[in-house]
């Protein structure tokens, strides 16, 4: 995909449009300059529904922790991990919408897919594409990774138990799997594009045909251990699918039904009489998760999540001001009055959808450091808080009534404060690894 950046929006001489550099001092009028920058310097030919997938996986991935991961001070001062769907059962349906990471990995296969054949047009050597890929994402985690290691150090001479610290790691470098697959994934781009249908067929007889291993062996180890291979089989799938959709497929509205109808009746057939756990997070307690290593059931919930994915990108395209994808004749900078709804005389008010794709953009600038620090930025506020007041509803107190969830949801605004802190603070790292600090992906 193209990337965007924000430059200032110039007419056919060359001159900035009115409503951009010289909006006034009005706070507003520099608001909506700032919109239409933005909205001007994205390519025509960019389909803005995968960012918008995108930035939807992302504040999933990012509630579903806040909301179903919990940090419990026990009686002996030490804090440790805890969920709510293990004290309620009942708020498993909340795990089948914050668990998006088949989104991820769909739109990730649709956009390497075609970053890489953009790329193959000019003749570049595979090396110096996957070393610009994997830069994106090395950089980031290694200033995470760094800086945890001093707040490590840090806790560990102030002397704080080794429980509390462990509860801590855990909970900031356990995501990171994510991104270790994902990386495998990209590297494997160019064999996944020769036949990616096929692969995917395979990889998920892979899953299955483990998965068969591990009911029939009763949790034998050298079956769980292989089973980990499921780990990249298993999120594969929608990969794979991906680099269907980037080279034409799923064109038409039936083969998103398809998709969608299939994991749903495939993903409660497997709950209801196959033994799979509802919950498509991990359930501390449970004897089974969906996700470590991933499951047939979570792969055939994937299949359903990109059904809906395919779906959803039309009105996503209309919510974010474009009527279709690849709408040609104009370049960034200068965008005819029919092609997003400017006035041919130039806008200086921008539209809700023009805001609305503002507002995508630049999440999609930081998408990779919201997903390192959320974790921080709860456990930040966990940490201080007790540190400070001492012990709080919905933030230390164990997750098994609904006046934590009551709590938990009014904490959540706290910790979006101190993400918006901590990307402002680290956001320079990804754009800097990206070559350029105004790009999106």
């Amino acid at each position: 995909m193209a990337d965007v950046r924000l430059r200032p929006p110039v007419g056919p001489s060359g001159a900035p449009m009115a409503g951009s550099a010289a909006a006034g001092p009005s706070l507003l009028r520099r608001l909506h300059a700032l919109v239409l920058r933005i909205d001007a310097a994205t390519p025509a030919d960019r389909d803005r529904a995968i960012d918008v997938l995108r930035a939807l996986s992302a504040i999933g991935v990012v509630l579903g922790h806040w909301l179903v991961t919990a940090v419990t001070l026990r009686a002996d001062g030490h804090l440790m991990g805890d969920s709510p769907l293990r004290h309620m059962p009942a708020l498993t349906p909340v795990s089948w919408v914050l668990q998006p990471l088949a989104v991820f990995f769909f739109v990730g296969g649709r956009v390497a897919a075609r970053g890489y054949a953009t790329a193959g047009a000019g003749r570049p050597h595979y090396g110096p594409w996957l070393v610009r890929r994997m830069r994106r994402l090395l950089r980031p985690v290694g200033t995470l990774l760094f800086l945890w290691m001093l707040v490590v150090l840090g806790l560990a001479v102030a002397g704080v138990a080794h429980e509390t610290i462990s509860t801590l790691l855990k909970l900031v470098v356990s995501p990171l799997w994510f991104l270790l697959v994902f990386l495998v994934l990209t590297a494997a781009s160019p064999l996944v594009q020769r036949a990616p249908a096929r692969i995917a067929v395979v990889a998920c007889a892979v899953v299955a045909v483990l998965d068969l291993a591990h009911f029939a062996g009763g949790g034998v180890d050298w079956v769980e251990t292989v089973r980990n291979v499921n780990v990249l089989a298993g999120w594969l799938v929608p990969y794979c699918l991906g680099a269907v959709w980037a080279a034409g497929g799923f064109a038409r509205r039936r083969h998103a039904v398809a998709l969608l109808v299939t994991g749903v009746l495939a993903t409660a057939a497997l709950i209801v009489w196959g033994g799979y756990p509802a919950s498509m997070v991990g359930v501390p307690g449970t004897a089974m998760s969906n996700l470590n290593p991933v499951s047939l059931a979570a792969v055939t919930f994937g299949l359903a999540q990109c059904g809906a994915a395919l779906l959803l990108c039309g009105p996503l395209r209309r919510l974010v001001g474009q009527r279709r994808p690849g709408v040609v004749g104009h370049s960034p900078g200068h965008v005819a009055g029919d092609a997003l709804g400017r006035a041919p005389g130039g806008q200086r008010r921008a539209t809700p959808g023009q805001f609305a794709w503002a507002a995508v953009a630049l999440m999609n600038l930081s998408v990779i450091t919201i997903f390192l620090w959320h974790q921080t930025a709860m456990l930040s506020a966990t940490a201080i808080t007790l540190a400070l007041t001492g012990p709080h509803s919905g933030l230390h107190t164990a997750p098994d009534t609904p006046g934590w969830v009551l709590a938990r949801l009014l904490w959540v605004p706290v910790f979006a404060l101190l993400l918006v802190g901590l990307c402002k603070a680290f956001q320079h790292v990804e754009g800097d690894a990206r070559g350029g600090r105004n790009k999106v992906l």
